[in-house]
């Protein structure tokens, strides 16, 4: 489960077994999990995150998509 970035209270990773699946970040939160399709960016899945802090997280997703888009190629080529 390699972690990419750390901001404040959020963990973006990945799952290493996700290969197949297109781009995308999970991020864990005190609260929950949530995870982001990258290309184009919208919310996959969401356990126990509330609304307002979805939308913090999709901020930090967009500002850092190209960083977390060539980490995840980086990640599962190795595959």
């Amino acid at each position: 489960m390699p972690t990419v970035m750390r901001s404040g209270t959020y963990r973006f990773h990945f799952y290493s077994d996700e290969g197949r699946e297109p781009p995308h970040i999970h991020v864990e939160t005190p609260d929950g999990e949530c995870k982001f399709w990258l290309n184009p960016i919208r919310l996959a899945s969401n356990k126990g995150i509330s609304p307002l802090v979805l939308r913090d997280i999709e901020r930090l997703v967009y500002r850092n998509k190209e960083l977390f888009e060539e980490k995840f190629h980086e990640i599962h080529k190795r595959r």
